[in-house]
């Protein structure tokens, strides 16, 4: 089990001299990764995910800042260890094996030849693919070839996976069965590893934690529930599933808005913005209590639907519900309610200097 840290990494792209603008993709990252757990770095396109994981694999070098493995310093001022050399195996996008090698011959490549073919079917058998070491890559399903990148890159026993969008050419139903697979193989042998992903629901069903990259900068690491939960920003709300952000104000405990009084903790008094989740919202057909609002549309997804209502005023929320709201059709006169506590941003203050934030 090994530990990453990565400090204060800038990296810019382009050349002033050469004509060509330059484009700043990380300013200042920081990133923690303990050992044994698995960390994904998600953010949207753009933000320098691929740039911060090229990097720490050592395909690209740093302008500044500094990467350690294990406190051994691998990239920094003056030291820019050869990627072969640092111990660290990667899985890139859509597997990426050679396909004029059989199944076997790409996990053994690489691999000393003492105990290689040993270590080969260990590897296969790890990952749900023993008996198949024959086999030629075209041969093999997407979810396969994937499988076999993991195997390949886990075989030298490194200190550290990084895994780069590995599931992106999956078919949905393929993509949820594929990763719970790599991260019962990457847990099995007690990996450090770090997965870059877009996508919201594979960071948080698959990862330890959750570091959000936005601008290139991590604006938030933690555990996913408490990402979630209590996200940083009213930005990080809205990119890590659906948010609702209504502008309120606060006496201290609670927080007014258009979805009436919502708990809150340790604000102080003044203006700013709650942020709930949909599946705090309660729709019920009207009846005494809540908000008074009406249904304007309905999305069902099979497992759960989202009633959208309107509270008048052109404000519009989401509620996730579980199965089909049948109860609920477009039109449907209803009442709002709020289950659990908001988390609350108090509005900058009048000097320009944004107030400190307030989490529920």
């Amino acid at each position: 089990m090994s530990t990453l840290r990565v400090r204060d990494v800038h990296k810019s792209f382009g050349s002033s001299r050469g004509g060509a603008a330059v484009v700043q993709v990380l300013r200042g990252t920081d990133l923690d990764v303990e050992p044994g757990s698995l960390v994904a770095v998600l953010g949207p396109s753009g933000c320098g995910k691929t740039t911060l994981l090229r990097l720490v694999a050592g395909f690209d070098r740093l302008d500044s800042g500094s990467i350690e493995l294990d406190g051994t310093l691998i990239s920094g001022p003056g030291v820019h260890v050869h990627p072969e050399r640092r111990r660290i195996g990667v899985v890139p996008q859509e597997g990426a094996v050679f396909p004029h090698l059989s199944v076997s011959a790409n996990v053994a490549f690489g691999l000393a030849r003492q105990g290689r073919r040993a270590r080969v079917e260990e590897m296969l058998d790890l990952v749900g693919l023993a008996g198949l070491g024959s086999r030629m890559p075209h041969e093999l399903s997407g979810g396969q070839l994937q499988r076999v990148a993991l195997a390949r890159a886990l075989a030298p026993r490194p200190a550290l996976v990084l895994l780069d969008e590995p599931f992106a050419a999956l078919d949905t139903a393929l993509r949820a069965s594929v990763r719970s697979q790599v991260r019962e193989a990457i847990g099995a042998v007690g990996a450090t590893a770090v997965l870059v992903t877009h996508d919201q629901e594979e960071a948080l069903s698959v990862a330890d934690e959750v570091a959000i990259l936005f601008g290139g900068r991590v604006v938030q690491h933690g555990q996913p529930m408490s990402v979630y939960s209590r996200p940083a920003t009213p930005e990080v709300a809205r990119f890590l599933g659906d948010a609702i952000v209504l502008e309120a104000s606060s006496d201290g405990t609670h927080a007014v808005s258009a979805l009436g009084s919502v708990r809150i903790s340790g604000a102080t008094p003044g203006r700013g913005h709650v942020v709930l989740r949909p599946e705090q919202l309660v729709v019920l057909p009207r009846g005494g209590g809540g908000v008074a609002g009406d249904v304007v549309s309905t999305e069902f997804f099979g497992h759960d639907a989202l009633v959208t209502v309107s509270l008048g005023a052109h404000t519009l929320v989401r509620s996730r519900m579980l199965g089909a709201p049948h109860h609920l059709a477009v039109g449907t006169p209803v009442s709002v309610f709020v289950k659990g506590e908001g988390t609350y941003f108090a509005d900058p203050s009048p000097d320009g200097v944004p107030a400190a934030m307030m989490r529920g």
